[in-house]
């Protein structure tokens, strides 16, 4: 049963790999919008801080629930990608709660069925002096509706949001997955020093971003294992490592007829299910 007066989950994903470690800027991994899931959204679009958003909404919902799940930046190819729809309406569905997805490319998604994908000119129209304040304002549009209390989980470009929800204490848990453009291990070593809020992440074998190196660097500091940090991240930190998965798995897997593929993306989505049930 959930204890608290609202929800906000972010999803988010980029499928640009980008993150960053002691201070250098990782390559680019290939962008792919993988493969399509099965089903038809169900949700409606309506506006939340003047912010373009998709709502889903569970079948039954308690007259006057203030509780609610939002989600941030959905991955680089926006709502037009059906999988971003569908994972906010399996979301509303297993907590019996409304679920927002903010349009935060601002209608500016990279076309989902694109046959080239340059990023050097999409890239500077979405840093985080843009985005952020999308996010922030549909997070004060649903405070206005009496919402108290926001969780966030993230996709690939959201992990980076998730991250500075966390760090500034905005939400009461931050799960992410394949999260990407995160510095490493300064943004660690920053929820170390200044946030209270549990913290789960979702790591790719084959992500060339937020590789199995650099997650074991962000494991050392949170687990306080490190020279630098040696207490454990009070809040709480689990990270989950999926053998065999590349970027974008837990939102666009490349196959979704894959019982595999499918497997690790499901792990995922009921891992983010149980850590906001657990926290809030």
């Amino acid at each position: 049963m959930f204890s608290f007066k609202s929800l906000l989950v972010a999803f988010a994903g980029l499928a640009v790999t980008v993150s960053a470690h002691d201070g250098v800027t990782q390559k680019f991994a290939p962008v792919s919008p993988g493969s399509l899931m099965k089903g038809e959204p169900t949700g409606t679009m309506v506006k939340i801080g003047g912010v373009d958003t998709y709502v889903a909404r569970p079948p039954h919902i308690k007259k006057g629930c203030k509780e609610a799940i939002s989600s941030s930046p959905c991955d680089i190819f926006g709502l037009p990608l059906p999988n971003n729809k569908l994972l906010a309406d399996r979301f509303a569905l297993e907590t019996s709660l409304p679920v927002y997805v903010p349009d935060y490319l601002n209608g500016d998604p990279i076309p989902y069925n694109a046959t080239t994908i340059d990023l050097t000119e999409w890239l500077p129209r979405h840093g985080e002096d843009v985005t952020s304040p999308l996010i922030l304002s549909v997070i004060g549009g649903l405070k206005k509706q009496g919402v108290k209390t926001f969780a966030t989980t993230a996709y690939c470009f959201g992990g980076l949001y998730a991250m500075r929800l966390a760090q500034n204490n905005t939400v009461a848990v931050s799960v992410s997955a394949h999260p990407s453009f995160l510095t490493v291990p300064e943004d660690f070593e920053t929820l170390q020093a200044k946030s209270k809020v549990p913290i789960q992440i979702h790591s790719a074998e084959l992500d060339t971003g937020f590789t199995p190196a650099i997650a074991l660097v962000a494991d050392g500091v949170m687990n306080g294992t490190t020279t630098e940090n040696t207490k454990r991240y009070k809040p709480g930190y689990t990270r989950y490592a999926h053998a065999g998965m590349a970027h974008g798995f837990a939102v666009r897997p490349a196959n979704a007829s894959d019982p595999v593929e499918v497997a690790e993306l499901d792990a995922a989505f009921y891992a983010a299910v149980k850590a906001i049930k657990t926290y809030l």
